[in-house]
């Protein structure tokens, strides 16, 4: 496995996590394959998927109660576990309550990274992170960071927040350049803060330019194109990716492209794309 600092913490965690939207339900629980979604849990935690990251939002919470079932068989300090509150909670009381939740569904005393899930603009930021604060202060959480904050916001959110602001979860991906557009990555990278790619593989709506040229690359590694999509993200200073896998085989592929060396003129060329 890959590790990178997380933010300027100190702190190394997996450069690729493990998402989990989908596992137990989307919007809604799903129940129907409890077992053999812990039993996948478990069996990515035993391949090196350590760092892995949930929402209360996801499967309407049932994907947290999950992932506390499937932790049961492993040190919890061997772990690193991020879950989001959802943007209609972060009113101080409401922050908390979600935590306190949070912490009851996975079965723990705390969580390594809590994150704004979406920012809210009716409720003032400083409430939501003086409350992210607090819960460090009562050592519920370790961390904080935001999601889905364009580079104007995380830099409000920095300015305003008692704790380090270690990360930013965006969507990002071969095709999905918005945190390169307005500046973020390059931002993310001269601050210290770890950008967290989600979504990172395009498996479908690939254009054919891309598509032929994550090809070439991938005969040239004896990989697959979703590898070398994986493997141009890591490469990258400050960044992380959190790919979902729902079976055990892409779970092995998506690791193996943690092995994958691309040469500083495949960098450039997959950059070229966006």
């Amino acid at each position: 496995m890959l590790y990178k600092e997380l933010g300027r913490t100190g702190e190394e965690i997996p450069a690729l996590g493990l998402g989990t939207w989908g596992i137990g339900g989307f919007e809604t629980p799903d129940y129907s394959r409890d077992e053999e979604m812990v039993e996948l849990l478990k069996t990515a935690i035993k391949m090196g998927y350590t760092h892995i990251d949930t929402a209360e939002y996801y499967g309407g919470g049932h994907t947290e109660e999950l992932i506390g079932k499937a932790i049961k068989d492993f040190r919890r300090e061997d772990l690193f576990i991020v879950s989001k509150v959802w943007p209609t909670h972060l009113r101080r009381d409401d922050l908390l309550r979600s935590l306190e939740n949070t912490l009851k569904r996975l079965d723990t005393d705390y969580v390594d990274l809590y994150l704004i899930h979406w920012p809210n603009p009716e409720i003032p930021l400083e409430e939501t992170l003086s409350a992210m604060a607090e819960g460090v202060r009562q050592g519920l959480i370790r961390y904080i960071g935001v999601s889905n904050f364009d580079r104007r916001l995380l830099e409000e959110a920095i300015s305003k927040s008692q704790e380090p602001i270690v990360c930013d979860q965006v969507k990002y991906n071969i095709e999905d350049r918005d945190p390169e557009r307005d500046g973020l990555l390059e931002f993310c990278q001269k601050n210290g803060v770890t950008l967290v790619a989600y979504s990172p593989l395009r498996r479908t709506l690939l254009s054919e330019k891309t598509k032929r040229t994550l090809e070439e690359i991938a005969k040239n590694h004896g990989a697959t194109i979703y590898q070398i999509m994986l493997a141009w993200l890591l490469a990258k200073p400050n960044v992380v990716a959190i790919p979902k896998a729902g079976r055990v085989e892409h779970l092995r592929e998506n690791l193996k492209a943690t092995e994958i060396k691309l040469s500083e003129e495949e960098m450039k060329l997959l950059d070229s794309l966006g």
